[in-house]
């Protein structure tokens, strides 16, 4: 990719939401693996009494440190570092033994949360007041979509901006995308409009195992977020965990015939995409061939007819 000094420079908001933009858990917990790694302190709490709606965002009863019974409201958080005038990105890496691998003295804010329900005008506005009071530079949106994808393969990863020189600056593409959207793309829409440039990164997960969380996908978001902001984020557990993740996985489809045949026809897919010698008529004849298949219709080896 190329360099992500320009960008990245200055104070830099990493955002993630739990729900509908975080399939298998892959863009909070990658969020959270780095605030864990930065130690950074609350800043802001958004009161989560006007944008919630507690019958389908409920409250949770949890046990905390100290053995006492707590009631865990959804809401959303922004962190940074205690004193942003004083402590750069690089006294940050030194603090969390990360290891800075460019000329990179921005500090690191994370805003993370729940998606909220309601409000969503209301609450964009009030998390960018927050942001221009904190001196947000520019901002990383993480997300997770489900997706036709092989739990065998490495986790794809989306990388797009709406901001032309940012896409001028890190050789990244626009999003083609039309539907509805979450959160995340109605803060990028107003940070946009607020002049604040910024970046998507999206991960794919697997849409067969889409119940349990995705540590794979976790460790894709972090690889490239790496890429993007110059530093070494440690991994932690997470390799071990995405390599029992994949290995469960096998386990289930060893089991089960027709999820077998259904991976290899995505493995069969994605390797003929990745493939050197691939070309758009290829990859357009390969994806007619699954799309017969799953059709039931037999494989004539002759085109699809189009309107």
């Amino acid at each position: 990719m190329a360099d992500s000094a320009g960008f990245a420079r200055g104070r830099l908001l990493v955002v993630a939401f739990e729900g509908w933009n975080d399939a298998g858990e892959a863009a909070s917990n990658a969020v959270r693996t780095l605030q864990e790694q930065l130690e950074l302190a609350p800043l802001m709490r958004i009161d989560p009494e006007d944008y919630f709606d507690y019958q389908f965002n409920r409250p949770t009863m949890v046990i905390d440190d100290d053995g006492n019974r707590v009631l865990e409201w959804p809401g959303v958080a922004m962190y940074g570092p205690a004193d942003p005038d004083a402590v750069t990105l690089a006294g940050l890496a030194d603090d969390a033994e990360l290891a800075v691998t460019g000329d990179n003295d921005s500090n690191v804010y994370m805003l993370i949360g729940t998606e909220p329900s309601r409000g969503w005008k209301t609450f964009v506005a009030e998390v960018l007041e927050s942001v221009e009071a904190h001196g947000i530079t520019s901002m990383i949106f993480l997300g997770s979509m489900l997706a036709d994808v092989p739990h065998t393969r490495p986790i794809s990863v989306f990388v797009s901006s709406e901001n032309p020189g940012v896409r001028d600056a890190l050789s990244v593409e626009r999003s083609t995308y039309e539907g509805p959207v979450g959160i995340l793309s109605a803060l990028a829409d107003a940070a946009e409009k607020a002049g604040i440039p910024t970046l998507s990164i999206w991960a794919s997960v697997p849409h067969y195992v889409h119940n349990a969380p995705s540590p794979k996908a976790t460790l894709a978001l972090i690889d490239k977020l790496e890429e993007i902001i110059d530093v070494v984020i440690p991994r932690g557990e997470l390799v071990d965990e995405a390599a029992a993740w994949e290995t469960g996985i096998d386990a289930l489809a060893s089991d089960d015939d027709d999820m077998t045949s259904y991976i290899e026809q995505l493995e069969q897919a994605r390797d003929t995409v990745d493939s050197p010698e691939a070309s758009g008529e290829a990859i357009a004849h390969e994806f007619e061939k699954y799309l017969r298949r799953e059709d039931g219709k037999p494989d004539s080896g002759g085109k699809a007819g189009g309107s």
